[in-house]
C-alpha cells in the first residue's frame, strides 16, 4: 500500500480524502495557494506546499506546479478529488512518467469519457441511448443559433470539458442561444482552459439520475445503485439523495449494467459516474461520464456502506475488488445538501466573507440515524472569491425516505452558520416543499416552484403560534436575568410580568405566562395553550425545545425588544412588549425603506466582464445590461423594465463590493 499521497485539490475534498488515508495509515501532502495558506485541508494534513498566487489556473489547475510538489514530497499517488485537474488527461500522463500513481482512471478512459463529445460517439456506438443533438464543436454564436434552430428549441448548450454546472445554459430561443453561447465559452476558459462547445435537445421534464460504477484493474466493474440529483439551480446539483424515489428495480439495473458495459469499454478502472436523464415514462438517456469522484458520493457510501475514496486507493494500488455485484445491497435512504456561500435572497449570488460563525450540527451514526458533515472550513476562515462557493455538504441517512428527510430538516434547524450569505434557510424550504417530500420532482424544481426567486418562507400559523409561544417563555427568563443582573431585584423592584404581547410575521398575539420550575405554560386569549420546555438560557445562539408533544430546533439572535427567530426556512423578527408597550407601539410609524428602483446595483462581490449599453441608451424588459464574474460563474444582470440609462458608474475590468451602484437611470 501507498505510504504517502498528494492530494492535488482543495476545500472539503481534500479533507475528505484526508480522512479516509488516515484510517488506512496513509500521510497526506496538501498544496495550497495563497488564498488558501489558513485552509482547513493544509492544516489537517501531515505536510502542504505552497503552489502559487490565488486564481486556479496560476496554482491548482498549472500540472507543472502540481508536479513540482509531487517531486518535492516524494508522494508515490495522487488524488486529484474533482474538478481542476481530476479529469485532465495530460495530468494523468504526466503523473505516469514520473512512477506515481493517479488515483483515478487511465488517460484513455479520461480521454474517452472526459470529453463530453467524444464520450456520446462511443455511447452511441455501444448501444447506449443518446438524447438527439449536435456533437461537432460549434464555432461561433452565429451557428450556435443555426444549429439550435435545426434541432429545435429549447437545447442545451455545454462545454465539452465542463462540469460542476459551469459552461452550461439552456436557450428557449435564439437571442438565448446566442448569449448563451459567450457565456458558456466563457466560464469554460476560465474554469478549465479548454472553451470547445457543442449543442444537444434539452429534454422537458426531465430527472437527473446517475449511477456509480466501481472498477478494477483486472476487468471487474460493478455499480452501486443509483443517485437522483435533480434539485438542480443553474445546472448545477443542489440536492442529492440515493437511492432515487422514481426508479425500479428493472430500470435501475438496466442502468447500471449499460453503465458498467460503458465503463468496459473504454477500459475505464477506479470509480466514476455514468449520468442520465430519465423521463416520465423512465426512458433513461446517456448525458456524460464523470470520470472521478463526484461531489454527491457520500449518499452512495451512507445506503452501501462501501468507502468509495478507499476503493479508489486500493484500485490504484493494483488490487481486485473485492466486492461483487451480489455483495453491493441498498440499505435505507440518504440526502445531501449542499451549503453554499450564496444568498438566496439575491438570487442565488455569491457571497464573500469571513465565517463569524460556523457551528454544524453533530456528526451521529447509529442504526437509525446518521449525520454527516463534509466540509473544507471553520468558524473565523475567509470564503474566497475564487474558488468554487460550496462550504460544506451536509448529508443524512434513515431508514427510509422520510425519516431521512427529518433528520435532514433538524440538521439544517441546527446548522449555525453567519457571517456571509447563505442558501441554509433555501434547502430547509425544499425540505419541507410537498413536491419535494412526495418525490414528484424533475430538475426544473427551482424554476417552476419559485419563479419570482426565493422570498423566504412563510409558516404556517400553527408553527407560529408555537414559536410565539416558546419566544414569550424565553423572553420572560432573559427579562428575569436581566434585572437580577442589574442588582435592583429585592422587594421593592416590580417583578417580571405574566401577560405579554408577542407581534410575529404580521400576527399580534397577547399571552400569558404560567412558569413552573419544568417548563412554561403559555396561554393564548382564545384559549389555545402550548407547553414550552428547554434548557435554553439567554445569550444561547441554539434553542433546542420541547412545545407540546413537538422537538423543535431553533436559532436566536437577540434584538431590541425581542428576538430574531429561525426555523425551517423561515427569518423571522419577533417582538415581546408589555400590554402598554403594546399599545404605544401602534402609534410608531413604520420606517420606509430607500428606494433604489433607478439604480442596478452589484448584487455581489464581483469583476465586471462587460457593460452592454452606454449612457443615454433606451433599455427594454429583459435585456442585459452587463455581466459580474464572481466565483468562476458568469452573472448577466438584465432590465427590470424600460427605461432610459443616465450614468454608468462601472467598467469593464472593474472590481465591486455588494450594492456598489453599476448604473443609473431617468
Amino acid at each position: 500500500m501507498f505510504k504517502k499521497i498528494l492530494i492535488a485539490n482543495r476545500g472539503e475534498i481534500a479533507c475528505r480524502v484526508i480522512k479516509t488515508a488516515r484510517k488506512m495509515g496513509i500521510q497526506t501532502v496538501a498544496i495550497y495557494s495563497d488564498a488558501d495558506k489558513n485552509a482547513l485541508h493544509v492544516k489537517m494534513a501531515d505536510e502542504a506546499v505552497h503552489i502559487g498566487p490565488s486564481p486556479a489556473n496560476q496554482s491548482y489547475i498549472v500540472i507543472d506546479k502540481v508536479m513540482q510538489a509531487v517531486r518535492q514530497t516524494r508522494a508515490e499517488a495522487v488524488h486529484p478529488g474533482y474538478g481542476f485537474l481530476s479529469e485532465n488527461k495530460l495530468f494523468a500522463e504526466a503523473l505516469a512518467k514520473e512512477g506515481v500513481a493517479f488515483i483515478g482512471p487511465p488517460s484513455g478512459a479520461i480521454e474517452s469519457m472526459g470529453d463530453k463529445i467524444t464520450s456520446k460517439k462511443i455511447a452511441q456506438e455501444a448501444d447506449v441511448s443518446i438524447v438527439p443533438g449536435n456533437m461537432g464543436l460549434i464555432k461561433d454564436a452565429d451557428e450556435a443559433v443555426k444549429i439550435s434552430g435545426e434541432i429545435g428549441y429549447p437545447v442545451m448548450i455545454k462545454a465539452s470539458a465542463g462540469g460542476g454546472g459551469k459552461g452550461m445554459r439552456i436557450a428557449w430561443n435564439d437571442d438565448e442561444a446566442r448569449e448563451g453561447f459567450q457565456s458558456s465559452k466563457n466560464e469554460a476558459a476560465n474554469s478549465f482552459g479548454d472553451d470547445r462547445i457543442f449543442i444537444e435537445k434539452f429534454v422537458t421534464q426531465p430527472r437527473h439520475i446517475e449511477i456509480q460504477v466501481l472498477a478494477d484493474a483486472h476487468g471487474n466493474c460493478i455499480y452501486l445503485g443509483e443517485r437522483e440529483c435533480s434539485i438542480q439551480r443553474r445546472n448545477q446539483k443542489v440536492i442529492e439523495e440515493a437511492p432515487s424515489p422514481f426508479l425500479d428495480e428493472a430500470t435501475r439495473k438496466a442502468m447500471g449494467e449499460q453503465s458498467c458495459a460503458l465503463a468496459q469499454a473504454v477500459g475505464y478502472t477506479s470509480a466514476g459516474t455514468v449520468e442520465f436523464i430519465v423521463d416520465g415514462d423512465r426512458n433513461f438517456y446517456f448525458l456524460e461520464m464523470n470520470t472521478r469522484l463526484q461531489v454527491e458520493h457520500p449518499v452512495t457510501e451512507l445506503i452501501t456502506g462501501i468507502d468509495l475514496v478507499e476503493q479508489m486507493i486500493r484500485v490504484a494500488n493494483g488490487e481486485k475488488l473485492s466486492i461483487s455485484q451480489d455483495d453491493v445491497k441498498l440499505n435505507g435512504w440518504a440526502m445531501e445538501s449542499r451549503l453554499y456561500a450564496e444568498d438566496p435572497y439575491r438570487n442565488f449570488l455569491p457571497s464573500i466573507g469571513r465565517l463569524t460563525r460556523y457551528r454544524p450540527p453533530a456528526e451521529i451514526t447509529d442504526a437509525t440515524h446518521v449525520v454527516r458533515n463534509d466540509t473544507g472550513v471553520f468558524e473565523g476562515g475567509e470564503i474566497s472569491m475564487y474558488y468554487d462557493p460550496m462550504i460544506a455538504k451536509l448529508c443524512t441517512w434513515g431508514p427510509d425516505r422520510a425519516q431521512a428527510i427529518d433528520h435532514m430538516r433538524n440538521a439544517l434547524d441546527a446548522f449555525e452558520l453567519e457571517g456571509i450569505g447563505h442558501n441554509l434557510p433555501f434547502l430547509s424550504a425544499v425540505m419541507d416543499h410537498p413536491k419535494f417530500t412526495s418525490g414528484n420532482i424533475t430538475t426544473a424544481f427551482i424554476e417552476e416552484e419559485f419563479p419570482e426567486g426565493f422570498q423566504g418562507v412563510t409558516l404556517p400559523q400553527d408553527d407560529l403560534r408555537k414559536l410565539s409561544a416558546a419566544a414569550a417563555a424565553m423572553y420572560r427568563v432573559a427579562e428575569i436575568r436581566r434585572t437580577r443582573v442589574s442588582g435592583r431585584m429585592d422587594n421593592h423592584e416590580r417583578k417580571v410580568g405574566d401577560d405579554w404581547v408577542v407581534l410575529i410575521d404580521g400576527y399580534e398575539w397577547p399571552v400569558t405566562i404560567a412558569a413552573d420550575p419544568k417548563g412554561a405554560t403559555v396561554s393564548f386569549d382564545d384559549g389555545t395553550t402550548h407547553r414550552v420546555v428547554s434548557d435554553w438560557t439567554p445569550g444561547d445562539s441554539l434553542a433546542v425545545l420541547q412545545i407540546d408533544d413537538t422537538p423543535m430546533i431553533v436559532k436566536v439572535g437577540k434584538v431590541s425588544g425581542g428576538f430574531r427567530l429561525r426555523f425551517r426556512g423561515a427569518d423571522l423578527a419577533v417582538k415581546l412588549y408589555t400590554p402598554r408597550q403594546a399599545e404605544l407601539a401602534r402609534l410608531m410609524p413604520e420606517k420606509v425603506a430607500p428606494d433604489t428602483s433607478k439604480l442596478l446595483l452589484c448584487p455581489m462581490p464581483g469583476l465586471i466582464v462587460n457593460v452592454a449599453v452606454q449612457a443615454g441608451d433606451e433599455v427594454q424588459d429583459g435585456q442585459a445590461l452587463c455581466t459580474v464574474e464572481a466565483m468562476k460563474m458568469e452573472n448577466i444582470l438584465r432590465a427590470e423594465r424600460t427605461a432610459k440609462v443616465t450614468k454608468i458608474n462601472a467598467n469593464a475590468g472593474d472590481n465591486l463590493a455588494v450594492d456598489d451602484v453599476i448604473m443609473e437611470f431617468e
